[in-house]
């Protein structure tokens, strides 16, 4: 056994908690389909959100723990629940008025509101292999439209026909008295409208493989249960595609947990075998609200990405999975900066803390070196007071700070430098609140002046920490954090910043007097 899987054996990261769990399934044996099978689902109702590339992410990272401790060959595949009638407009596409006119109807069978693709469902399957493409991920993409008109699910759903009353029974434990009136596993599409429609049925023959019931227009109707001409309701649909595609392992958030009984059991009365599971905490907004793709609250991918790196949202997904977290724009910065300590710690780690750093699992066990000479923290607040229009503006601090390092040298580090001029401009420079000084912090502030203007040490961030230190305690803060508080509220607007020392080092000594005498002249609070 090589040294990484002997070490993976043990790892308490938690996708190899979940590679062991699944091998135990196989007992060291590759199953008889010659492969193990991971899903993720996706419902394209509206635009994708960071949730659903969350789902492929990490089950990316478990796919690839896997991979370290076993031979066993895998596949992951990506449905689309694009099938599903469309029950309720999204708040954030254009022609809603189109959109209601085609309420109920398959998504793929639904105009596409942006006039870009064959329908709605087409579009936002196209923008997730996007988003999912944009990340290098594998996969494998299926259409539930496509899986259910050519013929790949009939023979679950002709099963289903068999084992009608042992599905029901499942489900009618679970609904109420009312729904229990109306309810039926199977959803005709209507052949006159073309609507989903959540009607009794009148007869379930399994010898023909058929399904009776009144259309809209109130016509006595009989349709196959194969070929797309019925799709089945969203819980027993769940159960059933892990039976006929024989899958494995599926993650899913918290909000499906008291479901997973359900999709077992349809998935057992199918003839199939439950996968392992692993259900996650939801992701919140800024106001602590589950994100929906129907709201469209919460950050999207492309939003992330326009003020930060691929990696940094997967470092994001990584951490905690079992825990709730907000998702908004303010976790962008903490994120970019944590995920480059932990590359710059990768190197110099034995190789069983390699494999529980994050930065194994994003690069799949060959992260890059950082070459983030300043941090993403750093860089904001020198686009606060150089005031940079572009990632240009700060290159000149960067460049005296770190001679070695260009944009050509450090790419990483020039995207962070235009990411955050980005970010800074549309989030921090709104936000910029500049106080006058106390008589305690003034007199503080005017020694530490002083003793710039009498420096000669260069540009050693660690020895301008220190002298910042001597300042703040020679001078009484207690604690000595209300010293950088007020350092960071009355120079930079903000009430939390970086090591001061670091900032002067880049920002510069001579520019750092400057700021304070316009603080000291009260012109920064005005």
């Amino acid at each position: 056994m090589s040294a990484l899987r002997e070490a993976a054996m043990t790892s308490k990261a938690w996708p190899f908690e979940e590679a062991r769990r699944i091998l135990a399934r196989f007992k060291g044996k590759a199953p008889d389909k010659g492969y193990v099978l991971f899903e993720t689902g996706y419902g394209p109702s509206g635009l994708p959100h960071i949730g659903t590339f969350g789902e492929v992410a990490r089950t990316t990272m478990i796919r690839r723990a896997f991979e370290a401790i076993s031979d066993i060959p895998t596949r992951l595949i990506c449905f689309s629940d694009d099938m599903d009638g469309m029950r309720k407009v999204p708040d954030n596409v254009p022609n809603g008025a189109m959109l209601r006119e085609n309420l109920q109807r398959p998504l793929t069978s639904v105009p596409d509101p942006f006039g870009e693709f064959e329908s709605f469902g087409h579009h936002n399957n196209a923008m997730l292999r996007r988003f999912l493409d944009t990340f290098g991920f594998e996969y494998e993409f299926i259409s539930a439209t496509d899986f259910y008109r050519s013929g790949q699910f009939d023979a679950t759903l002709l099963r289903a026909c068999e084992r009608y009353d042992a599905l029901m029974e499942i489900m009618m434990a679970s609904l109420r008295e009312e729904r229990q009136q109306t309810y039926s596993i199977f959803l005709p599409i209507s052949p006159t409208t073309g609507r989903v429609l959540y009607v009794p049925l009148k007869e379930v023959n399994a010898k023909d493989g058929t399904i009776t019931f009144d259309d809209e227009d109130g016509t006595d109707t009989t349709l196959p249960v194969t070929g797309g001409n019925v799709k089945l309701q969203w819980k027993p649909d769940f159960g059933a595609r892990w039976a006929a595609l024989d899958v494995d392992f599926e993650m899913y958030g918290k909000d499906h947990s008291t479901n997973t009984p359900i999709y077992d059991g349809i998935c057992e009365v199918l003839g199939g075998r439950k996968p392992e599971h692993f259900t996650y905490e939801l992701f919140l907004d800024d106001k602590g609200e589950k994100i929906s793709k129907s709201k469209g609250n919460g950050l999207t991918i492309d939003e992330w990405l326009t003020y930060a790196s691929t990696e940094s949202l997967s470092y994001f997904m990584f951490l905690k999975p079992k825990t709730a977290k907000r998702m908004h724009f303010d976790v962008i910065p903490k994120a970019v900066d944590e995920y480059h300590q932990q590359l710059r710690a990768y190197p110099g780690q034995e190789p069983a803390k390699q494999i529980d750093n994050p930065v194994w699992h994003i690069h799949h066990g060959a992260p890059p070196e950082s070459k983030m000479v300043v941090s993403f923290a750093m860089l904001l607040n020198l686009a606060s007071v150089a005031q940079a229009q572009d990632k240009d503006g700060l290159w000149g601090f960067i460049k005296r700070y770190a001679p070695e390092a260009s944009p050509e040298t450090h790419p990483d580090l020039d995207a962070a430098a235009g990411f955050a001029v980005r970010y800074f401009h549309d989030f921090v420079a709104p936000k910029r609140v500049y106080r006058l000084p106390t008589d305690q912090e003034r007199a503080a502030i005017g020694d530490l002046r002083a003793r710039l203007a009498a420096w000669n040490g260069g540009l050693d961030a660690e020895a301008l920490q220190s002298m910042v230190f001597a300042v703040g305690k020679e001078h009484g803060f207690e604690p000595l954090r209300d010293w950088f508080k007020a350092l960071y509220e009355v120079l930079l607007g903000a009430s939390e910043g970086p090591r001061f020392g670091g900032f002067v080092a880049l920002y510069g000594v001579t520019e750092t007097i400057a700021l304070i005498d316009r603080a000291l002249a009260g012109e920064l609070a005005a």
